[in-house]
């Protein structure tokens, strides 16, 4: 899934090269390219598909070259996750109609290859000898409230797999103070968004929870025209997977993660994965000089210098023609500041239009 807007990284994430096409993590590939080369651990280039936004179809295929034309499906407008994956299962189904379907966001931050690649080896092994749905659960570290939780039973699934248990419940996101209650109690994951399930299994359960949505996408393929797509598109219901087809199921069973994980869903995610200096900065990206810095996370181009003087746990970011220097607990205002840096560009272009005629 490769449809993000990744709007919580602006400026380096922006509407038109949002997050999952940069290279968040100073690594020398974008979060696209990482997870598709963890994915060819698990299974053949040719099986691996990328549903995205139809605006940035183009950016997938400059990233990744060679795809034939059903490996990047294009989504004429956003419908969550529900959609997504049932266009996808659509024109597997097309394809194969007996597959293992992995459903993975392009977004995430994975450490540990080959853990990775087993775990979900394992995953594979599990859905193929059961009529289950297995979802990825990691062992959380803080209170985040930006995650969503998985609780589990103690029970362990199948006799030789002991970190597969079954599901309990689902929470997207809650309060900071139920997710140490959460944690306090032992019973719970951090939801990765890593699904392993059998198309047969997929298709029963969308079917009954999502009928609607089932008889829009199901029909397409690999072959469907741009106008087919759009018209199961223009009435599909935006839904999550979670809230639509996992929170009703009673037939899942989490795998606990060997690897280590993070959404990387903000700057403030960042700063925490990211490895530190002596004076705790995170320095990713750019040629960096730091002078009487400390606590501070700073992401510019490769090729640009930046000097920062005298700062204390700031966010300091470069995307487009913007730059960003905001205290790192000010991080929420993201949203104010790109909408005023977009509505006074949109009146300079209207300044400069009227000037001309």
């Amino acid at each position: 899934m490769a449809g993000g807007l990744g709007s919580r990284f602006w400026p380096m994430s922006q509407a038109d090269n949002p997050k999952q096409f940069i290279d968040i993590l100073g690594t020398g590939q974008s979060m696209l390219q990482t997870t598709f080369a963890r994915m060819e651990m698990l299974c053949r280039r040719e099986n691996i598909i990328i549903v995205t936004s139809a605006a940035h179809a183009n950016i997938v295929h400059e990233q990744i070259p060679g795809l034939l034309p059903y490996q990047v499906l294009s989504e004429p407008v956003r419908r969550n996750t529900a959609p997504c994956i049932a266009y996808a299962a659509a024109v597997i189904g097309s394809l194969c109609p007996d597959a293992t379907v992995v459903v993975t966001p392009s977004d995430h931050a994975v450490f540990g290859s080959q853990r990775f690649a087993d775990n979900l080896a394992d995953a594979i092994e599990v859905v193929q000898t059961n009529d289950w749905v297995v979802t990825v659960g990691v062992q959380p570290t803080n209170p985040n409230s930006k995650y969503g939780y998985i609780q589990y039973s103690d029970n362990y699934s199948l006799p030789n797999h002991n970190r597969l248990h079954p599901v309990v419940t689902f929470t997207e996101k809650p309060p900071v103070e139920v997710a140490q209650q959460f944690i306090a109690s032992g019973e719970f994951f951090w939801n990765s968004g890593l699904l392993v399930w059998s198309l047969p299994v997929l298709k029963a359960a969308y079917e009954r929870l999502l009928p609607a949505v089932a008889a829009s996408f199901f029909s397409l393929s690999a072959i469907s025209s741009d106008q087919v797509v759009a018209e199961a598109y223009a009435t599909a219901e935006s839904i999550s997977v979670d809230i639509g087809i996992m929170e009703k199921l009673d037939n899942v069973h989490v795998l606990e993660a060997s690897f280590g994980w993070s959404d990387i869903e903000t700057w403030e995610s960042l700063y925490i994965t990211y490895p530190h200096d002596t004076d705790g900065n995170a320095p990713v990206s750019g040629n960096i000089f730091l002078y009487d810095v400390k606590n501070t996370v700073v992401h510019v181009p490769n090729n640009q210098n930046v000097v920062v003087k005298g700062l204390n746990d700031y966010i300091v970011a470069a995307g487009g023609d913007t730059i960003l220097i905001c205290p790192r607990a000010d991080e929420e205002q993201l949203f104010r500041f790109s909408n005023d840096v977009e509505l006074k560009q949109l009146i300079g272009k209207q300044n400069a239009k009227s000037a001309q005629s």
